[in-house]
C-alpha cells in the first residue's frame, strides 16, 4: 500500500507537546517524523563516490528513441518517420532536428542505445510494469501481469531508486531525496516504483508540486512558514521549548532523539527559508527564460537549485499537458507521434535539459552531479499502432531504446552500444534497467546495498545487474 503520512508520535500530552503541537504544526510533525525514522536506518556507507548527487529526469510514457536520439534515416519509410537528423557535437552522431540545443551539449553527454528489457521474466508493456523495473532495477512480479494498469504501489515493493541513494548517502541531510513536479501516472493509477517500499518512511521522496497553469508556483507540504510566522519567532520557540525541556529534568530516551531530530527540522526549515532553495524568483530573469516557461522546465531549474544545496537526490517526472482534441497525451504518442513530439513535447525537452547541462556546467557542478534521462520504455519503431487506431502513432516498445546520461564521472561524447538498422533489437551490447540502477549507484560510490526492511529483515537492494563501466572516464 501507499505510505499516506507519517508515523503517528505515541507521546503523551504534556506542556511540551503542546507547545510542539501549537508552534510547530507549521511543519505538520512531518520533517521531524521522517529525520527520526531516517537515523533508525542504515547509515551511509563510506565508500567515496565519484558524484555526490543525481538529478534523473523520468519522461513518463515512453520517448520516442527512433524520433530522438536514435535515428535512423537510411531505414526504409515506415520506419524512419518525417523527422531529419542533424549533427551533434559527437561527430558522427546525429539526433533530431527538434533538439538543436541538445545537438549542442550533446558532446557533454554519453548515450546508452541499447536498453531493453531483455526478457527477464517481463510481464507486458504496460507503463506499470516499464516504469517499477526503470524505476527500481528489480523485474516485477506476477501481480503486474494479473493486475496490469490497476496494480497500485505496494509497502513490499523494491525501493526506487532514489530512495536506495537517500538510504546510502543521505547521511544526516534533513532532506536528502525530492521529488517533483508530480507523480508519474496513469489516468488516476499512480505507478509503482516511485517510492520507498520495503525501506518505509525514512527514505520516501519528498514531494513539491508544481501547477502547470503557474510553472514557478511550487507546493513545499510541510516547509514553507506561513506568512504571519518570521523566522525570529521560530527561533524563540525553538528556544522556548529547549528551556521547558531542561525544566522537565532528563529525558527518556525517545524523548532525547525527538528533540533532535526537531532541531535538525528547525535547521532544514531556515535554511530553506534564508537560503531560498525552493524560490525560483531568486534566479534571474535571463536564467529562469533559458530553461523555459512550462512547468517541467521550472522544475528542472528547481532541480539545480536543489542539489546546488546539497540534495543527494532529485527526481523530475515529466508532467504531460494534455490536448484531448489533438490526441496528445506526453509521451505516450499512441496517434499523432509526430505532432505531438514537435508541438508540445521535444521544443520544451529541448530547451529545459540543454539548459541543465550549461548551467550545472557554469557552475562547475556537473562532475559532481550525474544526470540521467529516461523513459519505461521506448516507441514502435515501424509507423502505425493498430492497437490504439493511430495511423500516425507508435505502439510500445520494449526491446531497444535509449537513455542519456552526464556527468558525475561519465565520459563526455560516448555511445554505449548500438540498435539494428530499424532501432528495433540491440546489435551490441544489450543493457537492462538493472544494470542502469547499477550504473547510477556506481556513479554515486555506493558499493554497500545491503538493508534492513521496516520489518528489521535484511535485503539486497539490487539483485542483479551490473554497471557499465565502460561509460566511465
Amino acid at each position: 500500500m501507499i505510505p499516506h503520512g507519517n508515523p503517528v508520535n505515541p507521546n503523551a500530552v504534556t506542556r511540551r507537546s503542546l507547545l510542539r503541537a501549537g508552534g510547530l504544526g507549521i511543519l505538520g510533525l512531518t520533517w521531524p517524523d521522517l529525520l527520526r525514522a531516517q537515523a533508525s536506518v542504515t547509515p551511509r556507507n563510506g565508500a567515496p563516490r565519484r558524484a555526490r548527487a543525481c538529478i534523473l529526469v523520468y519522461l513518463d510514457g515512453g520517448m520516442s528513441h527512433i524520433d530522438t536520439l536514435d535515428m535512423k534515416p537510411a531505414a526504409p519509410a515506415e520506419y524512419r518517420g518525417e523527422f531529419r537528423p542533424i549533427a551533434t557535437t559527437i561527430p558522427g552522431v546525429p539526433i533530431c532536428e527538434h533538439l538543436p540545443r541538445m545537438a549542442r551539449v550533446l558532446g557533454q553527454c554519453s548515450l546508452v542505445r541499447t536498453m531493453s528489457q531483455r526478457g527477464r521474466g517481463i510481464i507486458g508493456d504496460n507503463h506499470h510494469t516499464g516504469a517499477y523495473y526503470y524505476l527500481t532495477g528489480h523485474v516485477p512480479d506476477a501481480s503486474f501481469g494479473q493486475l496490469g494498469l490497476n496494480r497500485r504501489p505496494r509497502g513490499e515493493d523494491w525501493p526506487f531508486i532514489g530512495s536506495v541513494v537517500a538510504l546510502k548517502n543521505g547521511g544526516q541531510h534533513a532532506l536528502p531525496l525530492v521529488a517533483l513536479p508530480d507523480r508519474a501516472r496513469s489516468a488516476e493509477y499512480i505507478r509503482a516504483g516511485q517510492f520507498a517500499g520495503q525501506l518505509g518512511n525514512a527514505v520516501e521522496p519528498f514531494l513539491v508540486q508544481g501547477n502547470p497553469d503557474q510553472p514557478s508556483e511550487f507546493v513545499i507540504p510541510n516547509v514553507s512558514l506561513p506568512s504571519e510566522i518570521t523566522l525570529d519567532r521560530l527561533d524563540a520557540r525553538r528556544n522556548l521549548l529547549g528551556q521547558l525541556d531542561r525544566l522537565d529534568g532528563a529525558l527518556e530516551r525517545s524523548g532525547q532523539t525527538y528533540d533532535q531530530h526537531h532541531e535538525r527540522a528547525f535547521r532544514m526549515l531556515s535554511r530553506s527559508v534564508r537560503g531560498g532553495a525552493f524560490d525560483l524568483s531568486r534566479e534571474s530573469q535571463r536564467t529562469r527564460d533559458r530553461y523555459g516557461d512550462d512547468v517541467n522546465s521550472q522544475s528542472m531549474l528547481m532541480a539545480r537549485r536543489l542539489v546546488e544545496n546539497g540534495v543527494p537526490f532529485v527526481s523530475v517526472q515529466w508532467q504531460a499537458r494534455r490536448n484531448r482534441e489533438e490526441l496528445c497525451s506526453g509521451w505516450d504518442t499512441h496517434r499523432n507521434n509526430f505532432h505531438c513530439l514537435r508541438t508540445y513535447l521535444l521544443p520544451y525537452l529541448d530547451q529545459a535539459f540543454s539548459a541543465l547541462i550549461e548551467d550545472l556546467t557554469q557552475r562547475g557542478l556537473l562532475d559532481d552531479t550525474l544526470v540521467v534521462l529516461m523513459s519505461e520504455m521506448g516507441r514502435q519503431p515501424r509507423i502505425g499502432d493498430p492497437r490504439s487506431g493511430g495511423e500516425n502513432g507508435r505502439d510500445h516498445w520494449v526491446h531497444c531504446h535509449t537513455v542519456l546520461l552526464a556527468g558525475g564521472g561519465v565520459k563526455r561524447g560516448f555511445v554505449l552500444g548500438a540498435s539494428d538498422r530499424t532501432a528495433s533489437y540491440p546489435i551490441d551490447r544489450p543493457t537492462g534497467p538493472e544494470d542502469l540502477a547499477a550504473t547510477i549507484y556506481h556513479a554515486l560510490g555506493i558499493t554497500d546495498l545491503t538493508a534492513t526492511t521496516r520489518e528489521g529483515r535484511p535485503i539486497h537492494l539490487l539483485e542483479d545487474g551490473e554497471s557499465m563501466r565502460d561509460l566511465f572516464a
